[in-house]
């Protein structure tokens, strides 16, 4: 029998869930629906991972959960977010698993950012 086969969603809480569904839609450009969040159908890898508590990856060791989107062209998208005055880091990893980056939503939230590798 199967038992988990994907992930089917990611929640999360906000002081002021209006300004952070805006800020997602304007920025990262999520088609937020009239029930307040938005659904992926595209194919692909889904990363599940378990950190350290200690780890700063997230952001700061406070910081429970990051999300990873998936991104057509990581530099364009990072440099667009730059102009739009987000909170961007400067760093940007490339590997055989593709590039990521890092923004910082209004609530402090660190997002990363995928480009998967060419053909993925």
């Amino acid at each position: 029998m199967k038992r988990v086969i994907g992930i089917g969603g990611i929640f999360f809480k906000s002081a002021d869930p209006q300004r952070l569904r805006e800020w997602y839609r304007r920025h990262l450009g999520l088609d937020i629906e009239a029930w307040g969040g938005t659904a992926f159908t595209a194919p692909g890898t889904t990363v599940w991972n378990v950190f350290e508590a200690s780890s700063n990856y997230f952001g700061n060791e406070r910081a429970q959960f990051m999300v990873n989107y998936r991104v057509a062209d990581l530099r364009a998208l990072i440099a667009a977010l730059r102009a739009e005055g987000c909170q961007v880091d400067d760093k940007v990893d490339e590997s055989e698993y593709g590039r990521f980056g890092w923004v910082f939503d209004p609530d402090g939230n660190k997002v990363e950012l995928w480009e998967p590798p060419d053909g993925q």
